[in-house]
């Protein structure tokens, strides 16, 4: 089990990492899908921020396992909420991304707990 957290965590941290550089640079493929799930821009920077603080917490949960377990549930809250916000928009479109991210770290936090 502790190899597929390695494994998940690593994985799900890119992916935040790269989530986190879309905002922060407002790239065109994440901007239109935030804004019509009713992000502001001005919120992009916090989000980012959250979001690669999820990134560090899962990678060092490696060696830490209560950060990673908090790490873990700290994203799936993160993308409870952006699941929440494109349904509440009616961007039932924009929910693929999420609810992936979603999947996958319900199996970091899984993972962790069983390691």
């Amino acid at each position: 089990m502790f190899t597929g957290y390695i494994i998940v965590a690593a994985f799900l941290a890119f992916g935040l990492v790269g989530s986190a550089h879309g905002k922060l640079t407002r790239s065109e493929r994440v901007t239109p899908g935030l804004q019509k799930a009713g992000v502001p821009l001005s919120w992009f920077p916090p989000l980012a921020a959250c979001e690669i603080a999820g990134a560090l917490g899962l990678l060092a949960g490696i060696w830490i396992a209560p950060l990673g377990i908090a790490a873990a549930i700290g994203v799936i809250l993160y993308f409870v909420g952006a699941v929440i916000a494109h349904v509440r928009a009616g961007d039932l479109k924009g929910l693929n991304a999420p609810l992936v991210i979603l999947a996958v770290a319900i199996a970091a936090l899984v993972l962790r707990i069983l390691a």
